[in-house]
C-alpha cells in the first residue's frame, strides 16, 4: 500500500505554475483544506516554510524493553510484567518535533539535514527573475522532501521538442537518500523527468549524513548554479538524439534488447514472463509509432528514448505506492538516469 494517499498529495505537496502548466494529476478540489495546494505562478519561499516545513527533525534516545525484577523494573510491559528500559547509547532516532513520529534509526554520527536549512534556505539564494520554486513536498510522513526550481517558461527547439530546466534539491530523514542537488529536464508534452545528458551523468552534487557535512553548505550553494547552463546543454543533447537515425529493423533490434522474449540462456520464454514481455513491447511500439507525445520523433534516437521514458511513466506497473509517488521517488533517488542510461546503452549497442 501506499504511504501517500489523494488527501496526503493534495495537502503535502505545492505545485506551482499551475496558469502554464496546467493541474497535477492528483489534484482534487475538495481535498485542498483551507487553501489550494496549486499555484497560478511561482510558489513563494514563505509559502514552502510554512506549508510544509515549519517543523524540525529532532534526536531522541533508543531504548529495548528488557524483563527486569520489583528491584530494577522501571515500569510494567504489555503483559503486565516487571520490564525495564536498556538505552542504546550508539543508536538516535530521529524524529518530528510536531508528531514526534520516528522517522529513522541511526548511528551517533549521523547530521540531520534540516529541510529549511538545506533546501530552502540554500535553493532561495539562486532565485531570481528567471528562476522560481516550481514544486515541493513531503512524502513518507516528512521523511523525504524535495524543492524543485525551474524557468517560468518552456523552451522549444528547432526539432519541436518542448522542455524546462529544473533543479531538484532533495534530502531525507530515514536514511534512503543523501542530500542531492541536481538538475533534471521535464520533457513538457507527457511531463516526464529525464537526465539533462543522457550519455553520461547529468551534474549531481550529494552530500552524506554525516558530522561534518554543514561544512559543505557553500559547496551546495555553488553546484545550485548549474540550473543556469541546462537549457544549452540539453538543446544540444536533443539535437544530437534527433539527427541520429534508427531504422524499422534497429527499432526491433532494440526491443529484442531492451525486452528480450527469451532467457539469459536463449531460451524463448513462456508463460507469464511471456504475456508480460509481450504487453510490455507492444505498447512501446504503439508509443512509438501512434502516440503523440513520442511519434513525431519515431525514426530518431529521441524518440526511441521518449518511449522508454513515457512508458515507464505513465504505463509501468506501479506496487506498493502511487503513480506520482513512485515517479517521484524515481526523481529524487536517481532512478530515471539509470533507466535513461540503459535504453541508452542497448540502443548504442544496435546501433554499432
Amino acid at each position: 500500500m501506499s504511504r501517500e494517499s489523494l488527501s496526503d498529495l493534495n495537502t503535502r505537496t505545492l505545485i506551482g505554475n499551475t496558469d502554464a502548466r496546467g493541474t497535477a494529476w492528483h489534484y482534487r478540489a475538495d481535498l485542498q483544506a483551507e487553501e489550494p495546494n496549486h499555484y497560478p505562478g511561482p510558489i513563494p519561499v514563505e509559502d514552502v516554510r510554512r506549508r510544509l516545513f515549519d517543523w524540525h527533525a529532532i534526536s531522541v534516545p533508543v531504548a529495548t524493553e528488557l524483563p527486569a525484577d520489583l528491584q530494577t523494573m522501571t515500569h510494567l510491559d504489555q503483559n503486565g510484567h516487571p520490564a525495564r528500559w536498556s538505552y542504546l547509547n550508539e543508536r538516535q532516532a530521529i524524529c518530528r518535533d510536531d508528531t514526534f513520529e520516528v522517522m529513522g534509526i541511526f548511528a551517533q554520527g549521523y547530521a540531520m539535514h534540516q529541510y529549511d536549512e538545506w533546501l530552502v534556505a540554500t535553493v532561495a539564494d539562486i532565485l531570481d527573475s528567471d528562476l522560481a520554486i516550481s514544486s515541493a513536498g513531503l512524502l513518507r510522513s516528512g521523511a523525504i522532501a524535495w524543492v524543485e526550481v525551474s524557468m517560468p517558461e518552456s523552451i522549444i527547439t528547432p526539432e519541436g521538442v518542448e522542455f524546462r530546466p529544473n533543479l531538484l534539491a532533495t534530502t531525507s530523514f530515514d536514511g534512503s537518500i543523501a542530500t542531492t542537488f541536481k538538475r533534471t529536464i521535464t520533457d513538457v508534452v507527457c511531463d516526464n523527468t529525464r537526465e539533462t545528458a543522457l550519455a553520461e551523468r547529468g551534474p549531481t552534487f550529494k552530500v552524506k549524513h554525516s558530522r561534518h557535512s554543514t561544512t559543505r553548505l557553500s559547496d551546495a550553494r555553488e553546484a545550485l548554479q548549474v540550473v543556469h547552463s541546462v537549457a544549452e546543454s540539453f538543446a544540444a543533447e536533443i539535437h544530437r538524439l534527433c539527427q541520429t537515425t534508427v531504422s524499422q529493423r534497429e527499432w526491433s533490434k532494440f526491443l529484442d534488447r531492451h525486452v528480450p522474449i527469451v532467457d539469459k540462456h536463449g531460451a524463448r520464454l513462456t508463460g507469464r514472463a511471456r504475456s508480460i514481455a509481450d504487453k510490455k513491447r507492444a505498447r512501446l511500439d504503439e508509443l512509438y509509432r501512434h502516440d503523440i507525445r513520442v511519434a513525431p520523433w519515431a525514426g530518431t534516437a529521441h524518440g526511441v528514448l521518449q518511449a522508454v521514458n513515457t512508458f515507464e511513466h505513465h504505463d509501468a506497473t506501479v506496487r506498493g505506492a502511487t503513480r506520482p509517488e513512485r515517479n517521484m521517488l524515481r526523481a529524487v533517488t536517481g532512478e530515471w538516469a539509470r533507466i535513461d542510461s540503459e535504453a541508452l546503452q542497448s540502443l548504442h549497442a544496435v546501433l554499432a
